[in-house]
């Protein structure tokens, strides 16, 4: 094996043999970070008891038709997709803490939107809103949680992103049962905002801070998320700017994990478990379980 190969297998932060460091604060910043995560999976669950809701509503309350049912529970992808785009560019620029603290205010003026709509556009522009909060959050969030976490702890507080987002669309669905779909929007909105709340009293990542030439707040960041400087290993800045080059998919490497890792990604959407999850207690009626409890739907005999 290489000096280089050994140098690639050390741990990022931490130099093997140390001793871990523990702190219950670095929890807290992942739950912090993690309720972004929550907010997308409910704005993901939110249309399958908002969408029947909306269509038994009398005016002047907006009422869905058939279209306007179907661009409800699509359009937070379009939203989605530019809010990834947008994270990409904020995370690297804004920083990880900002981006996720702005990602905030596109969930509750999407939400508030919603519950304030007295027209279809006015549901569709908010449920577009999400999804652009819904993109950034999902890209940033495991961004920031991966880089606060010592290596004992990084893999279990990464995995909590994904049990967030399906946390939140099982939270759409049971207060489906029991709220109509303002009040729904009205729960929507509480998520985000204490992530709002927590994450100022969070730090920024060390490592974006070395970027940025902040040694001593990095150092601060991490004594307030490890609770010692001990067992940390400063990443080389070389490597915190070393570009991507197409070439470099030649590598089998590289280009292997890559194919995988977008096919599974292909494979998942073109499932089709999105429209299922947008669309859960439609689905379920017009398969005639009246009673579509799974699916946000009223208990029997309501």
């Amino acid at each position: 094996m290489t000096p280089e190969d050994q140098e690639e297998r050390q741990p990022l932060l931490r130099p093997p043999g140390v001793s871990v460091p523990r702190s219950r604060r670095v929890f807290l910043a992942a739950f912090a970070a993690a309720l972004g995560p929550l907010s997308f999976g409910f704005a993901l669950g939110y249309s399958s008891p908002a969408i029947p809701s909306l269509q038994r509503d009398a005016p002047p309350a907006p009422r869905l038709d058939g279209d306007a049912a179907s661009w409800f529970g699509a359009i937070v992808t379009l939203g989605a997709a530019a809010g990834g785009v947008l994270g990409g560019w904020l995370v690297d620029r804004a920083g990880r803490k900002l981006s996720l603290l702005l990602c905030t205010m596109p969930f509750v003026t999407g939400f508030a939107v919603i519950t304030a709509a007295q027209d279809v556009w006015m549901l569709l522009g908010g449920r577009l809103l999400t999804g652009v909060a819904c993109g950034i959050a999902s890209l940033v969030a495991p961004v920031y949680i991966s880089e606060i976490s010592y290596p004992a702890v990084r893999g279990m507080l990464g995995s909590c992103v994904q049990l967030m987002v399906v946390t939140g669309i099982l939270l759409a669905y049971m207060a489906g049962w029991i709220l109509e779909w303002r009040w729904l929007a009205v729960l929507g909105c509480v998520p985000p905002s204490l992530m709002l709340v927590l994450m100022c009293c969070m730090p920024e990542t060390p490592r974006f801070l070395l970027t940025q030439h902040k040694r001593q707040e990095a150092m601060a960041a991490l004594q307030f998320l490890w609770g010692s400087e001990q067992g940390w290993e400063e990443p080389s800045v070389l490597e915190e700017h070393q570009g991507f080059h197409l070439d470099q998919l030649r590598q089998p490497g590289i280009y292997k994990p890559f194919v995988i890792g977008i096919s599974l990604m292909a494979f998942q959407q073109l499932s089709g478990i999105n429209a299922v999850m947008f669309y859960a207690e439609t689905i379920f009626e017009e398969a005639n379980f009246k009673a579509s409890l799974w699916a946000g739907g009223p208990f029997p005999g309501s």
